[in-house]
């Protein structure tokens, strides 16, 4: 049950606790804003899932542009640069793409990186963990291009870039990584980047370096546990590895770096005004099946965005659905699709940056049961 007090207290009880939300800053509704659901994991039992996200609960390719939009007009002006973005494997590399698309002519010398945890060939810049996570491992690699190393490793501003921060120690690790591993040590400035910061300055209270923080809403949290809750079985997902199955060649995207958008995945496909055609990205492969979903919004059909990602949620709360089958990286570890097959489209198209073949026929016989057609788009 939710229980809303005001439009700034948020409050939700699960079947292991209660999680209360408090808003301190910002003017977006929090329930427009994101709902809550239960973790399989025992380390935290608690997840924000964004309604405006595109990765747990499908949108509209216009929402979250309009998301980009709102988060780049608080960014401040004359930074210095190099400027490098950073996005957060897996949930939020859509978003700190996003973000780095509408900052990009606004900022000297940007560079836009994913972390991942899907090993490429490639030097790599610096590890860093994120401990709550059900996948704890990242990894971030410098880019092949000559210009875009230069720019991370001279880089001035860094920009980090998630979907929410809690505690803030995920940024934390990234920024020590960064700095002393990865030896950015011409780092002047640190801007984070969220929907939701529940993190209390926490970063900024430890960085030796100027801190500001961005977000849509940002206060305070608080968890009440029940004492006799049952310890939730988390799959096992938490893998950093190369699979058996070959990435493509083509990291246009961040992985290995970005300084603009190729644009270039399923240029063939087209839509009708009006058909209701659901857009699927896998993994960390979301951006470019993005912009393809925002370009058939654009010929007038009605466009849902959303992706796979290997987040063990529990159904119920904020997901009313749930799809699992094996990953399409050949790494025997369970995905899941959330809050789709319950819903009805005349079109999905899954997109990859594997061959068609690697990805299971589960899922695809889960989409179909939902659709009229699925298609798998491949990234070659």
């Amino acid at each position: 049950m939710t229980t809303i007090h005001d439009d700034n207290v948020y409050r939700r009880t699960l079947t292991s606790g209660t999680i209360s939300v408090t808003r301190h800053k910002g003017e977006v509704s929090l329930e427009s804003l994101f709902d809550i659901a239960e973790r399989r994991n025992p380390k935290r039992a608690f997840l924000f899932v964004s309604k405006v996200l595109g990765r747990h609960i499908p949108v509209s390719p216009a929402v979250m542009r309009s998301v980009f939009r709102q988060l780049s007009e608080q960014f401040p002006t004359g930074i210095p640069g190099p400027v490098l973005f950073i996005g957060m494997a897996e949930t939020a590399v859509g978003l700190g793409a996003g973000v780095f698309d509408e900052l990009r002519t606004r900022c000297p010398d940007p560079v836009f990186l994913t972390s991942t945890r899907h090993p490429v060939e490639g030097e790599l810049l610096c590890e860093f963990k994120e401990a709550h996570s059900h996948a704890t491992d990242h990894l971030l690699y410098l880019p092949h291009d000559p210009e875009m190393r230069r720019r991370v490793r001279e880089a001035r501003t860094v920009v980090l870039i998630d979907d929410e921060a809690t505690t803030g120690n995920t940024f934390i690790n990234l920024l020590a990584a960064l700095r002393h591993d990865g030896g950015l040590t011409a780092l002047e400035r640190v801007i984070t980047v969220t929907l939701t910061d529940w993190s209390r300055d926490a970063l900024a209270e430890g960085c030796p370096l100027p801190v500001h923080n961005l977000s849509l809403v940002s206060g305070d949290w608080c968890w009440e546990p029940f004492p006799d809750a049952p310890v939730p079985v988390m799959p096992q997902v938490n893998v950093t590895a190369s699979g058996s199955v070959n990435i493509s060649g083509k990291q246009t995207w961040g992985r290995l770096g970005m300084v603009a958008a190729a644009a270039d995945l399923g240029l063939n496909v087209t839509a009708c005004a009006g058909e209701k055609i659901l857009v699927l990205g896998t993994s960390e492969f979301v951006w470019e099946p993005f912009l393809l979903a925002e370009r058939l919004e654009a010929l007038g059909a009605d466009v849902k965005y959303s992706s796979t990602t290997r987040s063990p949620i529990a159904t119920g709360f904020a997901i009313q659905s749930a799809l699992a089958f094996t990953d399409n990286y050949g790494l025997g570890i369970p995905n899941f699709v959330y809050n789709v097959v319950h819903q009805a489209f005349d079109r999905i198209l899954l997109c990859t940056e594997t061959p068609a073949e690697s990805v299971d026929p589960l899922l695809l016989a889960g989409l179909n049961n939902v659709a009229g057609t699925v298609e798998i788009i491949t990234y070659e």
